[in-house]
């Protein structure tokens, strides 16, 4: 029995370290800071109030939350700066298929990432009433390479371009678009980010994140952190 005791312990022990260990283990740091701003204006910290939006390209949510934030954006100008961090839900078919899609782009050129962002969430809604895309249920009977070969035809080629088509499949299955899609989504977790749409303003989470949030919304929070610039 005490034999048998001191090797339970010593299990405990191991197990122990074990979850240690992979509590501290590090999240990959990126050479850049993980995230698109909207109008390829640079988030001045401490001088622009700055809103981050973790969106999921195939997310209903995120496709309705987006018209009322860019509006808002918009009507501050250079005040307000946007970054939107992609993060794929594991239960949305294809998200992170297409969160890969959107950081290839972006090592194209930076500009194609918001008109393929927006075109992801035109064709989601343009899709509902056809119960076609890639969101789960339309998706099941299709191969991955199906649905790969589908958003590049229909989605992406339409924004970046035929000539940059050889590029781009280049850069799809360079392990690179895969690590960057990776990072977003860790880097929303190590912020608690546990669904999509999620929003902080100047680093600090908004209560009603996981919904849309309407334009009346954005500038009852904004307008008075703009006034005390």
């Amino acid at each position: 029995m005490e034999a048998s005791r001191r090797v339970s312990l010593l299990l405990l022990a191991i197990i122990g370290c074990c979850a240690c260990w992979g509590c501290r283990a590090q999240i990959p740091i990126p050479a850049r800071t993980d995230g698109f701003v909207y109008g390829r204006k640079l988030p001045a910290w401490g001088e622009t109030v700055v809103v981050e939006a973790f969106f999921d390209p195939v997310c209903p949510d995120s496709r309705d939350a987006w018209p009322a934030l860019k509006k808002a954006v918009e009507h501050y100008g250079s005040r307000v700066s946007v970054v939107v961090h992609l993060f794929p839900l594991p239960y949305h078919s294809y998200a992170f298929i297409a969160c890969r899609s959107i950081h290839t782009a972006n090592k194209l050129n930076p500009s194609f990432v918001y008109p393929l962002l927006e075109k992801f969430f035109k064709y989601q809604h343009h899709i509902t009433n056809l119960q076609e895309g890639y969101y789960n249920q339309p998706t099941f009977t299709k191969s991955r390479a199906t649905v790969v070969d589908e958003i590049t035809k229909n989605l992406v080629v339409p924004i970046i371009g035929e000539t940059n088509l050889a590029a781009y499949k280049a850069g799809f299955n360079d392990s690179q678009s895969d690590q960057a899609a990776r990072i977003s989504f860790k880097n929303g977790c190590a912020r608690g980010v546990t669904g999509t749409p999620y929003f902080f303003v100047n680093g600090i989470p908004i209560n009603d994140s996981g919904s849309p949030l309407t334009y009346k919304y954005w500038i009852s929070i904004l307008d008075p952190l703009v006034g005390k610039m």
